[in-house]
């Protein structure tokens, strides 16, 4: 990637950025155009193809951004800092609800990426996202104190199975399109009550 595109004002690397999304987020890989997401940025095709080499590095540099960006603010909503699994759960979906209102398109291209069979990509998209998965799941699982836990219990399946049902609903909302981020967080709090009266010991 060329670095003129960090160069470029925090303002136009965002319109870049979420036009990539977009586009992205809309169609497949193979009939996502360049010239669409220039269009939608507002420059040229070719002073797109100045900033990225061709269609797999700006889609990969997308990815790699949802990423940061996700980090970034599970960093800032503390939930590193959570040793309490619960409130690092809930802190985590009030931070990608957050993301969702500032980037209304980066959920539906992580979905539309994780599902994309394109050979160019695919293979890269789903080895990205697996190492991710498992540093976080390693990482919280360290966390974890398996004496507050109902007895004989496997606190790695638990922790899958809340990860997956909580991006499965923030997924599921997001394909809906309009967001009630209000009710949304009244369901995950919901759910949060419902994993500790399934998952904790008794007293």
């Amino acid at each position: 990637m060329n670095e003129k595109f960090f160069n470029l004002p925090i303002e136009k690397q965002e319109r870049i950025i979420n036009a990539g999304y977009r586009v992205f987020s809309q169609n497949s890989y193979k009939k996502s155009p360049m010239s669409e997401i220039a269009d939608a940025a507002g420059i040229s095709k070719s002073l797109l193809f100045h900033y990225f080499l061709n269609k797999k590095e700006l889609y990969m540099f997308l990815w790699d951004n949802c990423a940061k960006t996700t980090v970034q603010y599970l960093t800032e909503y503390k939930c590193y800092e959570q040793k309490d699994l619960f409130e690092m759960m809930y802190r985590g979906m009030q931070a990608k609800m957050e993301i969702i209102r500032k980037y209304p398109d980066m959920a539906r291209f992580v979905i539309k990426a994780y599902y994309e069979k394109d050979p160019a990509v695919c293979d890269d998209i789903r080895q990205s996202y697996q190492k991710l998965l498992n540093m976080k799941s390693k990482a919280t699982l360290m966390k974890l104190e398996p004496e507050k836990f109902m007895p004989g219990l496997n606190l790695q399946m638990m922790y899958r199975e809340m990860f997956w049902a909580a991006e499965g609903y923030l997924w599921e909302k997001v394909q809906q399109g309009s967001l009630n981020m209000e009710k949304m967080e009244d369901d995950f709090g919901k759910l949060i009550e419902f994993w500790k009266s399934v998952y904790l010991r008794n007293g």
